[in-house]
């Protein structure tokens, strides 16, 4: 056996290790392979493909529970689907098994449905932050991915995320976690939560093992309608190397001014303000920018997203697939309604409900229609201050203030939080609020990553890069700079 299949093996046999120890105190993952198909898998893959041919080949990773694949129940973490078995398989996850050659080790607990932000509304119970011995929240709604990744259970996990649901729980696990530019990434075969803001991301524990990952799963797939072209991703290509060039690896930084909140934690606003001064140092440009569309982005996410839920989770009904409640009486929509109340949980069905408000006909003009009009602002504000047009836009005039590549601000607005302390919330609005650093770039539909950035006190915390849409090679390349600060 060549060096590199030992590699991989030791490698593995790491990562199995991790996840018998850990995972049942962590609960980062809801199934698991048997670690002997495991290791006979990565051996078969050693022996086949060589180290230059894939460097994902033989490496293990972890799949969030939303991502449907033919062998395995695909439950999104609800009672609403156990035992459910999809008859297709994701695209993002054919991709890293037949070209990649990477190799799942199983599911990854999510917040069910992935609504929510601290990995606690599942059937499985919370998953819990690897990094502290006092139980901790992982984030959510990818909390398992993140936990996963953290414990050294697996080389890269995927996520989704939504409105921060992939880059919170890095930022909370000191892992990366990176969103693609909207339609970079096939959704097909991925449980949809809001479809015009769901994107599969990565979390790894560093950039370039997101960087090989990405460059697998980002391909045209007719399957999915909102896929992008193979002429604009080659558009795209062209115009990343012709950046890189001019550039010469400086950057103008832009310090979104609506980014400094109040509820931002000490230790947060002092890390950030500490990798602006170390980006300065080393001879890159930073510039105060305004986008104020911003501060209207956390109720605009919280009218459009519950009520794009609310449309596809209405196909959950009793009958076709999934849980069916026991009831005798059918008529009058009785098991429609018992199906669904027994078989969604409580934020699920708060979240349906708000959807389902906001596309009543005395609130949607109102609510849904101002939202989305909000909601092309903000698109329009990150289009003003980045230097380079928005490939699918028009060219914009853009205002006096000055123009920048990226973005850089906190990705959250503390550290992970105590998992009592989330649980004992008396209102659910304690919890969006987390989200309100994350989903403007969701909004917006552009590339974000969470970076850890280590503290002098011992503490890790979220760094969030931004760029224009479809400069998602280039954030990557920002997030490695900012990493070796």
């Amino acid at each position: 056996m060549s060096q590199h299949a030992d590699i991989l093996l030791k490698e593995a046999k790491i990562c199995l290790s991790n996840i018998s120890s850990l995972n049942h105190h962590l609960n980062a993952l809801i199934s698991v392979r048997p670690s002997e198909s495991v290791l006979t898998r990565v051996s078969e893959v050693a022996l086949r493909c060589t180290e230059s041919r894939s460097g994902l080949a033989g490496k293990l990773f972890a799949f969030k529970d939303n991502f449907c694949t033919v062998d395995q129940p695909t439950t999104c973490a609800s009672k609403m689907l156990q035992g459910y078995v999809s008859p297709f398989e994701a695209t993002v996850m054919t991709r890293l098994y037949k070209i990649a050659h990477a190799i799942d080790i199983g599911r990854a607990n999510m917040d069910e449905f992935a609504m929510g932000t601290d990995n606690i509304f599942t059937v499985y119970g919370p998953a819990l932050n690897p990094l502290y011995s006092t139980p901790r929240s992982a984030g959510g709604s990818s909390g398992g991915s993140a936990c996963a990744v953290a414990a050294g259970m697996c080389h890269f996990a995927l996520g989704t995320d939504t409105g921060g649901s992939v880059r919170l729980p890095a930022a909370y696990c000191g892992v990366v976690g990176f969103k693609p530019s909207y339609g970079l990434v096939s959704r097909h075969g991925v449980v949809a939560f809001a479809q015009s803001l769901d994107t599969v991301g990565v979390i790894a524990r560093d950039v370039q093992t997101v960087r090989e990952v990405f460059s697998v799963i980002s391909a045209y797939d007719p399957l999915d309608p909102t896929s992008v072209s193979i002429e604009l991703r080659r558009q795209l290509q062209a115009t990343t190397a012709r950046r890189r060039q001019a550039s010469k690896g400086k950057y103008k930084i832009g310090i979104p001014l609506e980014f400094i909140v109040d509820s931002c934690s000490p230790d947060i606003t002092n890390a950030w303000a500490e990798v602006l001064k170390k980006l300065h140092a080393q001879g890159h440009e930073l510039y105060a920018v305004s986008m104020p569309s911003i501060k209207s982005a956390l109720p605009t996410y919280y009218i459009l997203g519950p009520s794009e839920a609310a449309s596809n989770l209405s196909r959950y009904d009793g009958v076709r697939y999934g849980y069916r409640a026991n009831v005798d009486r059918v008529a009058n929509g009785v098991l429609y309604g018992m199906t669904r109340s027994e078989g969604f949980g409580s934020e699920v069905r708060r979240r349906i409900l708000l959807g389902n408000y906001n596309l009543s006909s005395g609130a949607f003009n109102n609510h849904y229609i101002q939202a989305q009009k909000v909601r092309r602002k903000l698109q329009l504000n990150f289009d003003r201050v980045f230097s380079v047009d928005h490939p699918l836009e028009k060219p914009i005039d853009r205002d006096d203030q000055p123009t920048v590549d990226f973005l850089v601000a906190p990705c959250s607005t503390s550290t992970a939080p105590l998992l009592s302390d989330v649980l004992s919330q008396k209102s659910p609005l304690d919890s969006y609020v987390n989200d309100v650093l994350t989903v403007p770039a969701s909004l917006a539909g552009i590339p974000a990553i969470s970076i850890p950035w280590h503290t002098d006190d011992g503490k890790v915390v979220g760094i969030q890069i931004m760029g224009q849409y479809g400069d998602d090679d280039r954030v990557l390349d920002v997030s490695e700079t900012i990493m070796s600060l």
